[in-house]
């Protein structure tokens, strides 16, 4: 009878356990992912910046599991493409920051969506920087909850006109507001926010924050502490900005553990490349650095030496054993943060799609010290100049955990050489031979991707559509992108890709400052839109503030050019167009 009853107990304890252990692994974990903008690995106070004070990273940092060899893209928008995709920039379509390259073919499926299919509710609070119309937003790919503002950082030409990181005018869920505060304020706010609010259901949560982008503005309160420890003012105002994220960042932990979900959320901390006022470099990377702290690496933001590319990566899950404080040296890349995310919350990868990233679960549970992995090939397409599209072998970077291949001839040794101060090619043929072959697989497999993603007209999610200069399609160099650029009037020109949704009457309304500028027309006696094989020229009434042409459309993909002549006969582009399907 006693062995029945004992017998029966532990089958009971058994039940039990099994249930909350069930119970457990039902409970899925939440997502916060911090990504800063510019900041390099060296802008932090736990990576041995002598002058910057970063207490609520430091502290952070001992707590989390560190990833000490992670890369990214040199520029924003292709690191935050392949982090939302788990795909190569340039097979995701978003591989430049402007010039029409910065925005994801439709087909693609970020992590907004992959958390949104599978039942978590989804946030997106800062800089997207993937496309700024429909269906290229943030809503349209998945996350249901948004605050952002357009373009790549705030103030740039297709942001709200008059925003200069005080009390700005951003887009919540397609509705301008206007919000109270600093910038990176307003987008922890608002974070913290959507936590509150969907505190009882598994969540996901990405804040790309804008700064410490340019322009280099924060409250004084934040600056004042580093005038006089730094040589430069700039540098005291970018460390401000670094304070202020580091702030906010203690106060969403400091939410995190009152709402009892400390334990159960995946928190990431990382930065989308390299530093941009923290470390000087002429040219990017030229030798010797000539100020600032950059961890002891070579080049800054926009180049292809570690100093662009290798960024901090912090990841603390309690519940998930991630926690405690300890450094992995494996080599890892921004693709692999999609099947990683995917595989700690029991998600099913998509398989409709190469998917360009390896799921660092092994490493990061200590299931294994390294990862098989093929030397990972990675291209900033076009450099900073931008010379010519599909532009092979130049501004390739070729990754091992021991080596790094430059433009396919330049051969860094990391063991011997961490500064990259010496080329080895020469000394090791046989090593560039080998890495070098993994290059051709790589192009010929990513540039299928390199094709115009096609903007909406006629799309009644919105109608009508503003487009502007920063998305003209150039050939090669960087279209005005900025107003600084547009303030001089240059006389150039250059088509955007679109896709007219509906055959019909289109009204376009040609300016050189968006509409809520108010500004005039200047040195412009003509105007001229190309578009599917049509041309309608009008003369220009001085004093106007746009010049409206109408045109009936076909439907289908073209190209959309705009011209405004001066007296001279020279041409350049209407930088805002409006397009209204009437």
């Amino acid at each position: 009878m006693g062995a029945v009853i004992g017998k029966r107990i532990g089958t009971l304890l058994l039940m039990v356990a099994g249930g909350v252990l069930g119970a457990q692994a039902a409970t899925k974990p939440n997502v916060v992912f911090v990504l800063t903008d510019d900041q390099g690995y060296g802008d932090l106070g736990c990576h041995g910046n002598p002058i910057l004070k970063t207490p609520a990273l430091d502290r952070f940092h001992r707590e989390s599991v560190r990833l000490t060899d992670y890369h990214v893209s040199p520029l924003c928008t292709p690191t935050r493409g392949a982090l939302m995709t788990g795909r190569d920039p340039g097979r995701n379509g978003a591989y430049r920051t402007s010039a029409g390259r910065s925005i994801l073919h439709t087909e693609e499926r970020t992590l907004g969506n992959l958390f949104a299919d599978n039942g978590y509710a989804t946030g997106m609070f800062g800089k997207w920087h993937l496309g700024d119309s429909a269906p290229h937003r943030p809503q349209d790919y998945g996350f249901q909850d948004v605050v952002w503002h357009r373009c790549g950082g705030i103030g740039q030409v297709s942001d709200y006109w008059g925003n200069d990181y005080f009390d700005d005018t951003y887009e919540r869920n397609g509705t301008l507001e206007k919000f109270e505060g600093y910038c990176t304020d307003v987008w922890f706010r608002e974070g913290m926010r959507f936590i509150e609010e969907h505190r009882d259901e598994p969540f996901f949560l990405y804040l790309p924050l804008n700064a410490p982008h340019t322009p280099i503005l924060v409250g004084e309160e934040w600056s004042a502490p580093y005038k006089d420890k730094v040589d430069r003012e700039i540098l005291a105002d970018y460390y401000g900005m670094i304070v202020n994220i580091d702030h906010n960042f203690g106060r969403l932990r400091q939410k995190l553990k009152a709402l009892d979900l400390e334990d159960n959320t995946i928190l990431i901390f990382m930065t989308d490349n390299g530093t941009y006022v923290g470390a000087k470099f002429a040219n990017n990377d030229s030798l010797p650095m000539a100020g600032g702290f950059n961890a002891g690496m070579r080049g800054r933001k926009a180049s292809v030496f570690d100093g662009g590319h290798r960024v901090p990566f912090f990841i603390r899950w309690p519940d998930g054993g991630l926690d405690g404080g300890r450094d992995i040296d494996a080599l890892a890349v921004h693709v692999d943060l999609f099947p990683t995310l995917a595989e700690l919350c029991g998600i099913e990868l998509p398989n409709d799609r190469i998917m360009d990233g390896l799921s660092l679960k092994p490493l990061l549970c200590g299931e294994a010290d390294k990862l098989e992995r093929d030397p990972v090939v990675l291209q900033f397409h076009g450099g900073a100049a931008f010379p010519e599209d599909r532009l092979k072998q130049e501004f390739s970077y070729i990754l091992t955990e021991r080596w790094r291949l430059l433009h396919g001839r330049e051969l860094y040794d990391m063991q011997a050489d961490p500064q990259q101060l010496t080329d080895v090619a020469a000394e090791h043929p046989e090593v560039v031979a080998e890495l070098w072959s993994h290059y051709e697989p790589y192009w010929q497999s990513v540039v299928q991707g390199m094709t115009p993603v096609r903007l909406d007209i006629g799309n009644p999610t919105e109608n009508p559509v503003e487009l502007c200069s920063q998305d003209w399609y150039m050939p090669q160099g960087n279209p005005p992108w900025n107003f600084r650029l547009i303030g001089q009037l240059p006389r150039v020109t250059a088509p955007w890709m679109v896709d007219v949704k509906t055959a019909g009457r289109y009204r376009f309304t040609l300016r050189q400052y968006p509409k809520r500028a108010g500004k005039a027309v200047e040195q412009t006696v003509r105007a001229k839109v190309e578009i599917a094989g049509l041309s309608k020229e009008v003369a220009v009434e001085p004093g106007c503030t746009g010049v409206v042409i109408e045109l009936d459309l076909p439907a289908g993909e073209t190209e959309l050019l705009t011209y405004l002549y001066n007296k001279q006969g020279a041409a350049g582009g209407a930088y805002f167009t409006e397009i209204e399907k009437r």
